[in-house]
């Protein structure tokens, strides 16, 4: 219930609204210094599950290990928020790496670019102002027609996480064939996605969850009704044909809790990809 009285809220006062929930934890942190070097404070972290730390080190483990991530590739953060992915990779890429990510949210972006790429300058984070009913409802730009600024064949590795739980179906097309475009020919990706088939359809009925994605749009479901991106999830039979469309193969898929399977890889369904 919490949950759905916050997506109530307008997109710039839930920023606020959890920088003043945080604030005594923030400010108890500060004072003792017991933030982690390269932390930002909780009420700026607005994105993701768990913890900052853990699940940025936890996702570097699953693009080394899945993924083929080496220390000299050319990485792609979409969606990359206040830096959870970056932090573990300054420590991972060497000085012939690089990584680039953009997000459309300004205070997130600006606070990588104060506190990561002064000391990493390989390390570049750019705004694009796009709108979404989550996170940006000021800026009026469409996603489904956004042209990633990066030239075609660019990256070695690219990554989504909980990015792809937030957009339309016509922005998550015209993302995966602009990451198809940006990727280098045998690169790979790593996604985030709540996925719909049969056994998450079966387990959403018999064991319901906070997850249970009520509303039912056919091809994709939504959990709530007055913030369409709140939280969406896409049929898999859908998601691999846009990926097949953009010359992306999928290479395989670890299937998440969210919707109560046991055993399952991680919270999200996560889906790895190349490029052929």
């Amino acid at each position: 219930m919490k949950r759905f009285r916050y997506y109530i809220l307008p997109a710039p006062l839930r920023l606020f609204v959890r920088r003043l929930y945080y604030l005594p934890f923030d400010t108890y942190e500060y004072m003792l210094g017991k933030r982690p070097d390269g932390v930002p404070p909780r009420g700026k972290i607005f994105i993701g599950y768990g913890d900052y730390v853990k699940q940025g080190e936890k996702f570097l483990g699953y693009f080394k290990e899945l993924c083929g991530l080496q220390p000299n590739h050319a990485v792609l953060d979409v969606g990359c928020g206040i830096g959870r992915m970056a932090v573990p990779l300054t420590r991972f890429l060497n000085e012939k790496g690089t990584y680039d990510g953009f997000d459309i949210v300004k205070s997130g972006i600006d606070w990588c670019n104060k506190n990561i790429s002064p000391k990493h300058p390989n390390f570049r984070f750019q705004y694009t102002g796009l709108y979404n009913q989550l996170y940006n409802t000021s800026d009026k730009v469409d996603a489904s027609n956004f042209v990633f600024p990066y030239d075609d064949a660019k990256f070695d590795f690219v990554l989504l996480t909980s990015s792809f739980t937030h957009l339309m179906p016509a922005e998550i097309e015209n993302y995966i064939n602009e990451i198809g475009r940006a990727m280098k020919p045998g690169a790979t990706c790593l996604m985030s996605f709540f996925i719909i088939n049969c056994v998450s359809e079966d387990l959403m009925i018999k064991k319901p969850t906070q997850m249970n994605f009520p509303i039912n749009k056919g091809l994709y479901r939504l959990q709530s009704a007055p913030v369409d991106t709140a939280n969406v999830a896409y049929d898999e039979e859908w998601l691999l044909e846009k990926l097949e469309n953009a010359g992306l193969k999928m290479e395989s898929i670890q299937y998440g809790q969210w919707c109560g399977r046991e055993p399952y890889f991680d919270y999200p369904d996560l889906l790895f990809c190349s490029k052929i």
